[in-house]
């Protein structure tokens, strides 16, 4: 493909062509960043920027994505990304933020924000022949691989710990993928994964560990660009609706965007996007990322917090599942993500987890604790001073509450059991 260069190596600097390596830096095991022709798409799109009025998803892109359409355009394959932003006033208000925005990944298809990275796998598996594809998961990241992958009649297999919660194991399995539950934890799974697919032969999607995960999750930063270009800045919506363009340029400096972090692949994904874009010349400044983690779950965060890029292992124990990870596979890029925008590690504790998904119930949304983490950074954050009234604030669900009921009960208050009579409705409301 024109627009897809090749690789680099995040910590080595060494570039491969774009058949010379898979998944990781031969070298160091560095993850690899995706490179893209600047003056192939330049080329191609003109300087205008990006036409609007394409499909509503993320397919919307594909001229800055490195793969090809893997078809299924009637599919739900086609149906991921394009998530709504809800402007959240009386959160803000309550916050002491001038503005507050969620944007809500639970309306993907297979109801998180992982359909966008194995939608790209996807593409990617279909360009190179895969006749299997492999994933490890908590649930959320297999689920995507196996909806996206019945969608268009590909193979996968999907290894996940035993303790996922049941709602997303299930699933795993109606969407017909072979799902193998792993006695042990994410990073067992994950490690099996990878010796499964050398074995095999098959096509591992492990996210930070697979380059066109992060290229799937960065179309998050381009939707976010496009909709505070169009809908936020001085870049009106009109202008960009008469000229059928996206206009370039527009300051997203003002702009915070909380992102829950477990292995690190989404927050990267997202610095990787908007790093595009400046590129290409698109946006003048960045946004500032911060990543908020679980304390049980914080090896990102301190490297953040001692000033390195050292990973090193924890126990995790938390109740957001998602993001629980001993040993994060895309920990350097996540820290880099935060200190190359002047953001912040936050940490957070389960029962702050719980009231964050208890917070936003009451404005119709429904969090799965990893995608509740987000806002209970934020909520941190402002504790903090880290972030003031003047900011603009973007916080990311990424995953819907039913894939974790247990976890919603817990932060909520149980419902009252009663007789079936009017009156013990009364002495109920009265």
């Amino acid at each position: 493909m024109e627009k897809f260069l090749g690789y680099r190596c995040s910590l080595c600097g060494q570039e491969y062509g774009t058949h010379e390596i898979t998944y990781t830096c031969p070298k160091d095991g560095g993850n690899l960043d995706v490179l893209l022709d600047v003056q192939a798409i330049h080329k191609k799109l003109g300087s205008g920027g990006l036409p609007t009025g394409g499909e509503p998803s993320l397919w919307r892109y594909l001229p800055l994505l490195p793969v090809s359409d893997p078809g299924g355009l009637d599919t739900p394959l086609h149906a991921a990304g394009w998530t709504p932003v809800f402007e959240l006033s009386h959160l803000a208000q309550s916050l002491d933020l001038s503005r507050l925005w969620l944007k809500d990944e639970s309306r993907n298809p297979t109801a998180s924000f992982k359909d966008r990275a194995s939608a790209i796998v996807l593409g990617r598996a279909r360009e190179i022949g895969a006749e299997v594809v492999v994933t490890a998961s908590t649930g959320n990241a297999g689920a995507a691989l196996a909806g996206m992958s019945a969608a268009i009649g590909q193979k996968a297999v999907i290894f996940a710990p035993k303790s996922a919660p049941p709602a997303k194991v299930a699933q795993l399995i109606v969407f017909g993928a072979r799902v193998i539950l792993v006695d042990g934890t994410y990073d067992d799974a994950f490690d099996l994964t990878i010796q499964a697919a050398q074995e095999f032969g098959w096509y591992c999607r492990n996210t930070g560990y697979n380059p066109f995960t992060a290229e799937g999750k960065k179309t998050a930063a381009l939707e976010i660009w496009e909709w505070y270009t169009c809908h936020v800045s001085s870049f009106t919506c009109q202008a960009s609706c008469d000229e059928e363009r996206v206009i370039p340029g527009a300051d997203l400096s003002r702009l915070a965007i909380f992102v829950s972090v477990g292995d690190g692949n989404i927050i990267s994904g997202i610095h990787k996007g908007f790093k595009d874009l400046l590129s290409l010349g698109w946006t003048e400044s960045l946004p500032r990322i911060f990543g908020v983690q679980a304390e049980g779950s914080a090896a990102i965060a301190n490297a953040f917090m001692a000033g390195n890029e050292s990973i090193l292992p924890v126990q995790a124990t938390t109740i957001a599942d998602s993001i629980s990870v001993d040993l994060p596979r895309d920990g350097v890029r996540a820290v880099r993500a935060a200190r190359q925008t002047g953001g912040q590690y936050i940490l957070v504790s389960d029962p702050e987890i719980l009231a964050g998904i208890a917070a936003l119930g009451p404005v119709g949304v429904f969090a799965e604790p990893a995608g509740a983490t987000a806002y209970a950074g934020l909520v941190r954050a402002i504790q903090q001073g880290l972030v003031t009234a003047d900011d603009q604030v973007l916080v990311l669900n990424t995953g819907s509450g039913l894939k974790d009921v247990r976890a919603a009960m817990q932060a909520v208050p149980q419902a009252p059991v009663i007789e079936p009579r009017l009156e013990a409705v009364k002495a109920l409301v009265h």
